[in-house]
C-alpha cells in the first residue's frame, strides 16, 4: 500500500478547507476545484497524516455518527489539543467537554460545523 488517508464529504467544501487548515495548521497538499469553486479533491498534511475533504454531491447533512476521526498526540501535547479545540468548537455541537477522562489528561468529543465527529486527546 502506497498511503492512506482519511477522506470526509462536506458542504461548502472550500470555507471546511480553510477551517481546518486553520484549526491543524496544516500544510495544503493539493487542492483541485471544480468550475463552481468547490472542492473537487484536496488533501491538508495533518500532523504527518492524510486528510482528504471534497464537496459532498448530496444534500444531506451525516449528523456525524457514522465514524469519528480520533488523534492522539500523546503526553506533553496539551497546547496542541487545545489549540486544535479553539478552532473546532466554533459551531460545533461537544460530546465531551475538553476535560480530563479515565485515559487522557485532557479530551474533547465533538462535531463540527461541517458534521464531522472528532476525538482529540493528549
Amino acid at each position: 500500500m502506497y498511503r492512506s488517508m482519511m477522506q470526509v464529504y462536506v458542504k461548502n467544501s472550500a470555507q471546511a478547507l480553510e477551517f481546518y487548515q486553520k484549526a491543524f495548521e496544516a500544510k495544503v497538499l493539493c487542492d483541485h476545484r471544480h468550475e463552481n469553486g468547490t472542492v473537487a479533491h484536496a488533501e491538508l498534511d495533518i500532523f504527518g497524516q492524510i486528510f482528504a475533504l471534497c464537496e459532498t454531491q448530496e444534500n444531506v447533512k451525516i449528523p456525524g455518527n457514522t465514524m469519528q476521526f480520533c488523534l492522539h498526540f500523546g503526553e506533553g501535547t496539551e497546547n496542541t489539543v487545545n489549540k486544535v479545540y479553539d478552532v473546532l468548537k466554533d459551531g460545533a455541537e461537544i460530546h465531551y467537554p475538553l476535560s480530563p477522562c479515565d485515559w487522557s489528561q485532557l479530551m474533547v468529543g465533538l462535531i463540527d460545523k461541517f458534521g464531522i465527529n472528532w476525538c482529540i486527546f493528549v
